[in-house]
């Protein structure tokens, strides 16, 4: 029998052992095929699933080490930044007058004041402020001269060893021709055992 003997109408699906044995071979071969292309449907798509979840994991993992890769950059450089800090501080403390220096402080000024060529009128201690962690001693000064030795006064503080800021400057002329000055200089002292504001972390 061939196949084109075979009418399909005749084939009867409850009585499979009377099929023709090209419809048998037929049936096996597709029943065969599917068989095949399932089991690897289903294989394959494990695989694919499998593979997906693993690429992702590893871009997680990328982006989990680049962060933490910068985190430890910018700890690094925090520190050399902390580092530099306390280096500076340790020099801004060193130029700090101690306890004894204070007095001579005085005659540091009037020694600048008169080599700048002005004439000092009046040159005090007033009362000391504390701060949180220094403490400011106010110097208040007169004096009178031309504008060029006043400037050369500015100079001169800005040159000593120990640390002075100016302040609340008054400048007058006067009767004759100059001027007279009226200043309030400023240094500091680091308090024993005081501890420094502490500066908020940086987000991000």
């Amino acid at each position: 029998m061939n196949w084109k003997e075979i009418d399909l109408n005749d084939i009867d699906l409850e009585n499979m052992g009377g099929w023709p044995i090209q419809i048998k071979i037929a049936f096996a071969v597709i029943l065969l095929v599917g068989v095949l292309f399932g089991g690897n449907y289903l294989f394959i798509s494990d695989r694919l699933d499998s593979l997906e979840r693993a690429e992702v994991k590893e871009q997680e993992l990328r982006e989990d080490f680049q962060m933490k890769y910068r985190l430890a950059a910018n700890l690094m450089l925090y520190r050399a930044q902390l580092k530099e800090m306390e280096s500076r501080f340790s020099e801004l403390l060193k130029m700090l007058p101690s306890e004894n220096e204070m007095p001579g402080l005085i005659d540091d000024m009037s020694f600048v004041a008169a080599d700048a060529g002005l004439r000092i009128d009046s040159l005090e201690w007033e009362q000391e402020i504390e701060r949180d962690f220094y403490v400011e001693f106010p110097i208040r000064m007169s004096a009178s001269g031309s504008y060029h030795e006043y400037g050369e006064f500015v100079s001169g503080v800005a040159r000593l060893p120990r640390i002075v800021s100016l302040h609340d400057f008054k400048v007058t002329k006067s009767a004759s021709g100059g001027v007279d000055v009226e200043v309030l200089a400023k240094t500091y002292r680091f308090k024993e055992g005081a501890e420094l504001p502490k500066t908020p972390a940086k987000k991000g």
